[in-house]
């Protein structure tokens, strides 16, 4: 078999994985603030940072995959506020150093953020494979964002 055999036989073979590679991402995104959380930062000398304080959180998400439901979604946006909605409503006024999510942890937007991605994609448990990110915004300038594959 020569050079060029072996490689029109590979890619023939391989056709299938290559065209699947090749398959665009779709993108979906959500936003929703809120006021409220409130937490104080432990572990160090931060200033007022170590007094109870809220912020003004924005949290954007966005959804990544390759496979749309029969509907055409990716993941029905309604499912995505719903699940939101749900998640934002528990730490909604409330101290997040006393919930058990962040047990043991300093309840930074780092940390914050991973605990949402993780509950929002138990929540809207979308189809096929992809990532789920979650950018959180405390203020203008400062955010953190925590980004898992399903």
């Amino acid at each position: 078999m020569t050079i060029n055999q072996k490689i029109e036989h590979w890619l023939t073979a391989h056709k299938r994985n290559l065209s699947q590679a090749k398959r665009p991402f779709v993108t979906l995104s959500y936003a929703q603030s809120w006021d409220g959380s409130i937490h104080y930062l432990i572990g160090g000398d931060w200033g007022s940072e170590n007094q109870p304080h809220a912020h003004h959180y924005v949290v954007e998400v966005s959804i990544e995959g390759k496979q749309l439901d029969q509907q055409g979604y990716l993941v029905d946006i309604v499912a995505i506020e719903a699940g939101l909605d749900e998640i934002v409503g528990h730490f909604r006024d409330v101290l997040l150093n006393d919930q058990a999510e962040f047990a043991g942890l300093n309840p930074s937007i780092e940390h914050f953020s991973r605990i949402i991605t993780e509950q929002l994609l138990a929540a809207i448990n979308p189809p096929g494979s992809g990532a789920l990110r979650v950018k959180l915004w405390e203020n203008a300038t400062c955010w953190a964002a925590f980004r898992q594959e399903f």
